[in-house]
């Protein structure tokens, strides 16, 4: 599990991020990334929607998620992300999940 100080909790952060940040597309997910803030930690906050499944589907697509990012915190740039999971989250692989979310949350751009 991410540690609080790791988590975008406030509607208003998910918000601001989504709407302000830049966007990465892919297959399984688009990740929304804030400007690189100083001192501050990095910040993951999910977004799953009924389109992915039913509950059970959605859940095991947030802890998939969160285990990406759990393993990213040591090389994260110091910045808020928010990741929206696509219907093909679903039944993507592993492998496809990780190395989508790693590639977007580690782009310095």
């Amino acid at each position: 599990m991410l540690p609080r100080a790791h988590r975008v909790v406030s509607g208003s952060d998910y918000r601001r991020i989504s709407r302000k940040g830049r966007r990465v597309s892919g297959r399984v997910a688009i990740v929304y990334l804030d400007r690189e803030q100083a001192g501050e930690p990095a910040r993951f906050g999910f977004i799953v929607s009924r389109a992915v499944g039913g509950a059970v589907q959605r859940n095991r697509v947030r802890r998939r998620l969160k285990a990406v990012c759990f393993a990213l915190l040591g090389d994260a740039p110091a910045r808020s992300v928010v990741i929206r999971a696509l219907p093909a989250a679903a039944t993507a692989p592993w492998s496809e999940l990780r190395d989508e979310v790693t590639k977007a949350v580690l782009t310095r751009r």
